[in-house]
């Protein structure tokens, strides 16, 4: 059968991701075509702002390289513009001369900048910003121009403004409303962010209407309606976009604001379709990108004779690009007798809240300094679910919780990447199938991350969960991708300057995302734990599930929880319990762990309160990054080979260091005699016990990549071994990235160097009174509380040797 001839128009976001998913479903259905304006490959539109504001280079907002056209047997004609459709032979004009033919043509000519109608719009230096063309042009006007003015204060003007103030220009903004980006903000928000971009160097003229453009043969300034005159050298036109349907209408094609077509995104010819800012469905213009992709899949599923509903029309969210001024507003945010709004505002933090809720659902959502619960609401708005079980309190704030939008706690269907609309499922579905293990590879497989990308954050929390332990983050310059800081600059500077919570570290050490990410809020927060045991308060909400919830997340979303057993004694109480307990909430395992305690699996979140209650038990040190339970054989009180009383050193390595945060998780391990049962080659810190004392391991890890600890000296007690495995922990502790484990820790600082510090008796002991600080500074948390009865005392005041 021979291959139909598809046309498409146009070389945009909207029109490639259209072909993207005709390839995905069909790739020997069509000979393609692609006729493109600009002298480029598709490139990323949204990100243009990103490279007037010096974060990415033009390369590295193309999409589709030139090799993916070949690889695909696409034909690209670029720089190049169609001119003329001839409908009744089926044939498309370029400029050039070119004819091709088609069966079926695809307009996605997307849209052009408005520019005001007024005197001096004609002159050079007067830009409507949509291109790459355009972003060099401003870029080579302000390396000799001082003044820019930019008319419009919508998403677009104020990324424009903020770019241009990275090119080193004083920048204006003329906006006609009350308050900036009004039909993404509500008042109040808008003057929250008018105040963030005003430290940042930005003028606003609000209120204020451009009369003309005043100059000789270029810009030299704006005159305003009122009469006053601004300097000017640039003039930006950021006041909306018109799709562009020129085209369309030549060919006798029913336009009206857009070009017009049915659910199925057929025009008024039936060969003819459009899909992104040049279509107008239901009365209706996106110029989002999030609405344009699923026109593109509907149109995907029509063409290759897949099943489908058709387009429906979207609920579509803004966010803005502008490093230290983070919003996101979703939905219909204007109130209305029918629609009412309910905020909370937190002035400390410079945080505010609206939703917008009409007939028992959340219709609109507008946030500010903390966007966190975007996609939550979002995801609220799209599956049209009912408050009943919210109380307006809970909902703006999920009760009861320290992470609002903890990846967690989401559902599969919940969707993780709007602008592509994938749902956390397929990510982590992608993950386990592909052995995907970064957020790039994620991007190519699902697609997730690759248009704003303001999703890469839970995306890399999604890794985190999908991959525990195995998950290794990117290592860019800095701790992450939100600063070039190393972890030494950071700790040198939390402690030069006083800084005391992780706001202000991002905030005084100018963090590219001021909301920090899932790799440096964890580490930050262990940085100030570190460096102020007693001064800092945990931040929990900075903690990952598994330490927030004193339980393992499993790969079914339950938990296990590990009840604490000191050198894995127990008695017959405690037993007791723990079945009395396995039997009331039916847990379907009870396991003993690999380090000799005993595990329940298969609880609920919403049951883990109640289980420690019932438990009466404190919970094991088995999940977060800190000194974990303490593995340990009988030793000479039983084992016929046994040297020492190694259950007895357990608990009291156990007992000493408990709960102390580390900079990964470090495991220990004492072994009664050389055949070491207890594994102790392998641990962080691995005792192993001789006739005449202890032997000392250091940096063993086990996991994917197994590392043989080092041999570091033989003691005599155990009070030695305890005050070097102290000074061996501290030392860690201060010098540690976070999320590194001993073993690379070891390899970085050298062994020989490490052994030097620790073997000297002065820094020994001074490493020691350290660690033991830290320690005593830990405070108790409720869920200890609960073990302070004196029944639930005897077990851990057990030690039978």
């Amino acid at each position: 059968m021979a291959k139909k001839k598809l046309v498409m128009i146009g070389n945009g976001m909207a029109g490639l991701r259209t072909i993207e998913e005709i390839l995905e479903r069909d790739d020997e259905r069509f000979d393609i075509t692609i006729i493109g304006k600009e002298p480029y490959p598709n490139y990323n539109r949204i990100m243009l702002s990103n490279i007037l504001q010096n974060k990415m280079s033009v390369e590295e907002t193309i999409m589709n390289s030139y090799d993916w056209y070949d690889e695909h047997n696409i034909q690209l004609i670029n720089n190049d513009p169609a001119i003329k459709i001839d409908r009744n032979n089926q044939k498309v004009m370029t400029e050039s001369g070119i004819e091709v033919d088609y069966d079926q043509c695809i307009f996605a000519t997307g849209s052009k900048a408005f520019v005001l109608p007024i005197q001096g719009s004609d002159f050079p230096s007067v830009i409507g910003w949509r291109t790459i063309d355009d972003t060099k042009r401003m870029m080579e006007i302000a390396k000799s121009k001082k003044h820019a003015i930019v008319i419009g204060g919508g998403l677009l003007g104020l990324e424009c403004a903020r770019g241009l103030l990275d090119q080193g220009m004083e920048v204006t903004v003329i906006h006609l409303a009350e308050w900036l980006m009004e039909m993404q903000l509500d008042a109040k928000a808008g003057q929250m962010l008018k105040a963030d971009l005003e430290k940042q160097g930005m003028n606003f003229e609000l209120q204020a209407n451009t009369k003309e453009i005043l100059g000789e043969e270029d810009v030299e300034a704006v005159r305003l309606a009122d009469g006053r005159v601004l300097e000017a050298d640039l003039v930006v036109m950021a006041v909306g976009i018109r799709p562009y349907t020129e085209l369309a209408k030549q060919s006798d094609l029913e336009v009206n604001r857009g070009i017009v077509v049915n659910d199925m995104m057929q025009t008024s010819d039936p060969n003819i379709y459009a899909v992104g800012e040049c279509a107008e469905h239901q009365g209706k213009v996106y110029g989002l990108v999030a609405p344009l992709y699923e026109q593109g899949k509907v149109l995907a599923d029509y063409l290759t004779d897949n099943d489908t509903e058709g387009y429906k029309g979207s609920t579509t969210f803004t966010s803005l690009k502008v490093s230290g001024c983070d919003l996101y507003s979703a939905g219909q945010i204007v109130e209305s007798p029918e629609i009412k709004g309910i905020e909370i505002f937190n002035s400390v933090d410079n945080n505010y809240k609206k939703v917008f809720l009409k007939d028992g659902e959340v219709v609109g959502a507008v946030l500010y300094g903390n966007t966190d619960d975007g996609s939550r609401f979002y995801n609220m708005m799209k599956k049209h679910e009912s408050i009943e079980d919210y109380t307006l309190v809970s909902l703006l704030t999920k009760g009861g919780e320290e992470a609002s939008n903890s990846i967690e706690d989401m559902a599969d269907d919940e969707t993780i990447c709007g602008c592509n609309g994938v749902d956390k499922g397929t990510i982590v579905k992608a993950i386990k199938e592909n052995g995907l293990t970064s957020v790039d590879e994620v991007t190519k497989a699902t697609k997730a991350g690759n248009s704003c990308g303001k999703c890469k954050g839970q995306i890399g929390e999604i890794l985190q969960y999908a991959l525990g332990d195995d998950f290794v983050a990117a290592k860019p310059s800095g701790i992450c991708a939100c600063t070039d800081l190393t972890r030494d600059q950071i700790v040198t500077q939390i402690r030069a300057k006083g800084l005391k919570t992780s706001k202000e570290v991002r905030h005084v050490l100018d963090f590219k995302d001021k909301n920090g990410c899932p790799k440096c809020r964890p580490a930050i927060n262990y940085y100030l734990n570190m460096v102020y045991p007693y001064e800092h308060k945990d931040e929990k909400e900075s903690r990952f599930a598994n330490e927030r919830y004193h339980a393992n997340i499993q790969n079914d979303g339950t938990f296990s929880v590990i009840p604490q057993m000191r050198g894995g004694v127990t008695d017959a109480d405690q037993l007791i319990r723990l079945g009395e307990v396995a039997k009331k909430y039916d847990v379907p395992l009870v396991k003993v762990t690999g380090s000799q305690r005993v595990g329940l699996y298969g609880l609920k979140k919403d049951e883990l309160p109640q289980v420690w209650k019932d438990l009466g038990m404190r919970s094991a040190s088995a999940y977060g990054k800190k000194t974990r339970s303490v593995k340990s054989c009988v030793g000479k009180e039983f084992c016929r080979f046994g040297t020492q009383y190694t259950t007895r050193l357990g608990i009291r390595l156990e007992k000493t260091f408990e709960y102390i945060d580390t900079p990964h998780k470090f495991k220990m391990g004492v072994s009664g005699c050389p055949r070491s049962c207890v594994e102790s080659g392998v641990k962080d810190f691995g005792v192993i016990s001789v006739e005449n004392g202890y032997q000392l391991y250091i940096g063993g890890n086990g996991g994917t990549e197994v590392t043989k600890g080092q041999f570091l000296t033989t003691v005599e007690t155990e009070d030695d071994v305890i005050r070097m495995c102290g000074a061996l922990m501290q030392y860690y502790r201060e010098t540690g990235i976070y999320a590194e484990r001993t073993a690379p820790w070891l390899e970085r600082l050298g062994f020989e160097n490490v052994k030097e510090v620790l073997l000297d008796p002065e820094r020994q002991q001074a490493l020691f009174d350290r660690v033991m600080d830290a320690k005593q500074a830990i405070k108790e948390e409720p869920w200890q509380a609960i073990a302070n009865d004196k029944a639930s005392q005897k077990i851990f005041e057990v030690e039978r040797v």
